[in-house]
């Protein structure tokens, strides 16, 4: 099987990768679907009101992301992964009833908006964490590299869909199914074959589990970096809900369709930078920083856009280093961690990463409202940019990372940091140990024949 798709010949990883999949495109289309409500049935083309919703939806990330992280480290994952799923489809089914019924008011999608956030803080750490149960550790970048295909498969599928069927049914009925596609997953995590799991080691009920792994996080400066890019450009740079419904609704003067399009070419991207994920054995915080730089940079590019094809084509890109930055800092953090401890560090991961949003969406809605959709975007790639250079000065200088361009063979950039360094003293010591041990053999040798 190729290197690509490794994780796949797991059953239970097979079964959980199809099974999130379709639940994975009714979520896109529930995101659009809600997104599309907002901006133009129960408000007057409000980018602060969809700003809200999103905010409501993430807020509880931020709150309730360490106790989601101390449950994950706790509780049976496979379980409690069924529990929280059956709560999002409930959630899901209660919105579009409201809807198809003709009630739905904003603040129906308010509530809802917060009780889906809450479910989703309760879901995040522990679907990160089952992902090392169904595969071996050598396998797990393979497999979170494949986890973010399905995810970014379901946005190319999911948006597109939903543009269509609000155009011939409406929003209502895309909630419900969305509904429905939970059950794909509950399915599949109910006819795993448990004896194949591999059940990373639960910690045990303790007093002071929450700041145990906030100082875990606080001692590892590679965790803190890859938290501060990610959490900037979280808030201020992945707002695509937002800033798409804006630009195609406001600045090209498109309908619900057009919308939907620019989250399936977004995918295109971001799926091509998930297949290249999967292949990529040991990513690093060096990626993690130079894939936000790159997406800051094309997303200005993409603010410039003239046109809505030419502003459709820029999402290609953008869903690369987007997605490239989102895996190798989802990789990074979870193999450099303790098992028993990445329940928790994984929430606070998640926190930062789905929390910081709750923070930027209100304020970029509120750019979009008060200076037009271009700068809502914009403010988005000067943050990223900013945020990636102040990391690689931080990087260079603390932890002493040389960089230099070399000539002989292939001309490329040769980076040379704690890693590299880390390998050289061990493959020395190898050298050393060796030539340690011919030379005691030799003597022996001599003894003996003498």
């Amino acid at each position: 099987m190729s290197r690509t798709f490794y994780s796949l010949r797991y059953f239970n990883y097979r079964l959980w990768f199809f099974g999130a999949l379709v639940a994975n495109v009714g979520t896109w289309m529930q995101r659009v679907a809600q997104d599309w409500l907002v901006l133009t049935v129960l408000s007057d083309n409000s980018g602060f009101a969809v700003g809200v919703v999103t905010a409501l939806q993430f807020l509880p990330t931020l709150l309730l992301s360490p106790l989601a992280g101390v449950l994950a480290d706790r509780l049976p994952r496979r379980k409690l992964l069924i529990a929280t799923q059956s709560g999002l489809g409930i959630l899901a089914a209660g919105l579009g009833v409201l809807v198809l019924t003709g009630v739905a008011e904003l603040w129906h999608v308010y509530v809802f908006a917060l009780a889906l956030g809450v479910v989703t803080a309760l879901d995040g750490p522990v679907r990160q964490t089952f992902v090392a149960e169904m595969v071996p550790a050598a396998d797990l970048p393979n497999a979170v590299g494949l986890n973010s295909t399905s995810f970014n498969i379901a946005r190319l599928i999911g948006p597109g869909v939903a543009g269509l069927l609000i155009a011939v049914v409406g929003p209502g009925w895309v909630f419900l199914i969305n509904a429905v596609s939970f059950g794909a997953t509950i399915f599949s995590l109910t006819l795993m074959r448990t004896r194949e799991l591999h059940e990373t080691p639960h910690a045990p009920r303790a007093k002071g589990q929450v700041r145990a792994g906030v100082k875990y996080v606080r001692r590892r400066s590679d965790i803190l970096v890859i938290m501060v890019v990610v959490g900037v450009v979280s808030a201020f740079g992945l707002n695509f809900q937002l800033t798409s419904a804006t630009m195609a609704r406001e600045e090209f003067g498109m309908g619900a369709g057009e919308y939907g399009i620019l989250g399936s070419i977004l995918a295109i991207g971001s799926v091509t930078g998930a297949l290249l994920a999967a292949r990529r054995k040991n990513p690093r915080v060096r990626l993690v920083i130079g894939a936000a730089l790159l997406f800051g940079l094309t997303m200005g590019v993409q603010a410039l856009m003239p046109t809505y094809e030419l502003y459709a084509l820029l999402c290609i890109p953008v869903g690369l280093f987007s997605l490239t930055m989102m895996t190798a800092a989802n990789t990074t953090v979870q193999m450099s961690t303790e098992p028993a401890m990445r329940g928790r560090v994984m929430s606070l991961y998640m926190m930062v990463f789905m929390g910081a949003t709750p923070i930027g969406s209100p304020i970029v809605g509120w750019i979009s409202e008060a200076f037009g959709p271009r700068w809502s975007v914009g403010v988005g790639a000067i943050a990223s940019i900013l945020v990636a250079v102040g990391a690689a000065v931080w990087v260079k200088r603390s932890w002493h990372v040389r960089v230099h361009y070399q000539l002989a063979h292939r001309p490329h950039l040769v980076v040379d940091g704690p890693r590299e360094r880390y390998v050289r003293s061990s493959e020395r010591a190898e050298r050393d140990l060796a030539r340690a041990t011919l030379a005691k053999d030799e003597a022996q040798h001599v003894t003996e024949t003498a």
